[in-house]
């Protein structure tokens, strides 16, 4: 009888754990400011929001903040086209954005097509994922728009 291998899974380094980011008050303002924007934000709209609660905030720090928050999953990147990246929190589940092309905001679809997407493709083809960001002006910015409107 051949003798038995040795097992080299003792010889394979330990998994590196990565250590817990250390809790700040800037980090709290940061998650809390994420948390409770309901819509996805730029880092220096975080910046403006979170900074009204911390006026030490600077941007690096909400950059650091951001790498962090990402690296333990509690937010998540939104990508809108020919835009820097906008964070919302991860936890989220399938939606879609609308991106106000007068105050560059974006915010949030309460809903997604669905199964009509299936219909859109080309005969023959399989949808096997989809991103739709719509375009336009914000509730915000088309009451300004009104008021401007009247005056002139």
């Amino acid at each position: 009888m051949p003798p038995a291998k040795k097992s080299t899974a003792s010889k394979r380094p330990a998994p590196k754990r990565q250590t817990p980011k250390r809790q700040t008050k800037q980090r709290d303002v940061i998650r809390r400011t994420i948390d409770k924007a309901g819509r996805p934000l730029a880092p220096l709209e975080i910046l403006e929001i979170a900074g009204r609660k911390l006026d030490t905030l600077s941007l690096a720090t909400v950059y650091r903040a951001v790498k962090a928050l990402l690296e333990e999953g509690f937010i998540a990147e939104v990508h809108l086209p020919g835009e820097n990246p906008r964070y919302e929190r991860a936890d989220r589940g399938h939606h879609h954005h609308f991106h106000c092309n007068t105050c560059q905001r974006a915010f949030d679809l309460t809903e997604c097509p669905g199964d009509a997407i299936d219909r859109m493709a080309p005969p023959g083809f399989a949808v096997e994922t989809h991103d739709i960001t719509l375009f336009g002006e914000c509730a915000d910015c088309a009451d300004s728009g009104d008021d401007e409107s009247g005056t002139g």
